[in-house]
């Protein structure tokens, strides 16, 4: 079988194509304790308010064929933009309405498109790059663009707490925007690490953005103003120049594959043709279910008052068994700002994290390398092979047993057993 450029390109071996591949085959055998993805963990409050709407949705006639029997126009289910919008507006003050926002079949499409949209190739025979302006990004970035060369990145500073604590930071001085970049990208909190950038961060990239007339994509999956798992004090911001990303999936609503893409009405125009092309429209399910808390605000309470203390109780336990788990070995810990996951450095590693990804598998603890998560970085940097991720949202005995036999196996490593 002959493939095209872009099936060579799409059929390759991925990062976020290797970790969905291990979840996959982690979740058949049953005996693999799951620290490695971004599964949600189950919200019994959230659960059954969505479980009642299901239930509400499916007794109603009407509803339930607005469900399940009619397409939506290709920008996405209008209720639940308009409820949207007004809730925005409303909570605050951002100069928006229904023409800035497209919903589409998750955050990871509505990335393909935006990404594919500001770099590549353009008509002029010019090609431009997506700017990470700090590193290490979220793995599913990583493979998204239809050219090769798609990404530039900057490393980060390095801001220690204390002697297992630590901070990146965004190196301004060091973060050169010219020509050949179309579009800049930040998540925020940050997949993999749980960094949040600060307020004041936000604000100088706003203003790159603005100095350089480039698009400044904020993918809030984990933030503000829903789900809200930031456990520090910032601010939901907006601008003409930002392209806010949000997603259904991690209030606890993953499978229903609803991303949120706001920005200004040419950006969502592009973001809609694009639905319509290789989607007709994007699924209504999520919008529906989630429509009535959007209506009356309910979605920001629930964010900030039960999803955000469950996820943010976990860091905490697991942050404290970690590091007790690993006393008197080099290593630090990313301060868990948000997001679900703790980022952990090993100083001096014996081996590369790769390899140390194989052994806490062979231990029957799944986790995700670090080197995955550096995109664009030019140059050799030894600290790309020295990082975990590990994710804490799922039950917490089984998330103290995989952190415990991960600790033992580090230590063997560092002991060179």
């Amino acid at each position: 079988m002959q493939l095209s450029e872009f099936g060579t390109k799409f059929t390759q071996e991925a990062g976020i194509n290797s970790l969905m591949e291990d979840l996959g085959n982690a979740l058949a055998d049953g005996n693999m304790i799951m620290m490695g993805g971004g599964n949600p963990g189950l919200v019994p409050e959230v659960q059954e308010i969505f479980q009642k709407e299901l239930q509400r949705i499916t007794e109603n006639p009407v509803d339930f064929r607005r469900l399940t029997g009619i397409y939506d126009p290709p920008q996405g289910e209008k209720q639940f933009i308009q409820s949207l919008a007004d809730l925005l507006s409303r909570e605050y003050g951002w100069p928006i309405g229904p023409e800035n926002i497209a919903l589409t079949n998750g955050s990871q499409s509505a990335f393909f498109i935006l990404f594919n949209l500001f770099a590549g190739r353009y008509a002029d025979g010019t090609t431009k790059k997506v700017m990470l302006p700090m590193t290490p990004e979220y793995i599913g970035y990583a493979d998204s663009g239809l050219t090769h060369d798609f990404f530039v990145s900057t490393r980060p500073t390095i801001e220690m707490l204390d002697e297992h604590r630590f901070k990146y930071h965004v190196d301004f001085d060091n973060l050169h925007i010219d020509d050949n970049i179309g579009v800049m990208c930040v998540s925020r909190p940050t997949n993999p690490t749980g960094n949040v950038l600060t307020d004041d961060e936000m604000t100088h990239l706003i203003q790159l953005a603005k100095k350089h007339d480039l698009p400044l994509i904020v993918d809030g999956a984990y933030g503000l103003p829903f789900p809200d798992l930031v456990f520090t004090e910032v601010k939901p911001v907006w601008d003409d120049h930002l392209v806010l990303c949000l997603s259904l999936s991690k209030l606890g609503l993953p499978a229903v594959r609803t991303g949120i893409v706001i920005a200004k009405p040419e950006i969502i125009k592009a973001v809609a043709g694009v639905n319509a092309i290789m989607n007709l429209a994007p699924g209504s399910f999520g919008a529906m279910l989630a429509n009535s808390m959007v209506t009356s605000g309910e979605i920001l309470r629930l964010s900030s008052e039960v999803v955000k203390p469950f996820y943010q109780q976990k860091a905490e336990r697991a942050f404290n068994t970690l590091s007790q788990h690993l006393d008197g070995l080099p290593f630090a810990l990313h301060e868990p700002e948000g997001a679900m996951f703790l980022w952990l450095w090993l100083r001096d590693l014996p081996i590369s994290s790769k390899e140390l990804y194989q052994r806490l598998k062979q231990r029957g603890v799944l986790v995700v390398s670090g080197h995955y998560f550096f995109p664009g970085l030019e140059g050799e940097w030894e600290h790309t092979r020295q990082c975990l991720r590990i994710t804490y949202s799922q039950d917490d005995a089984l998330v103290e047993k995989g952190l415990i036999l991960m600790a033992d196996e580090i230590r063997k490593v560092y002991a060179g057993q």
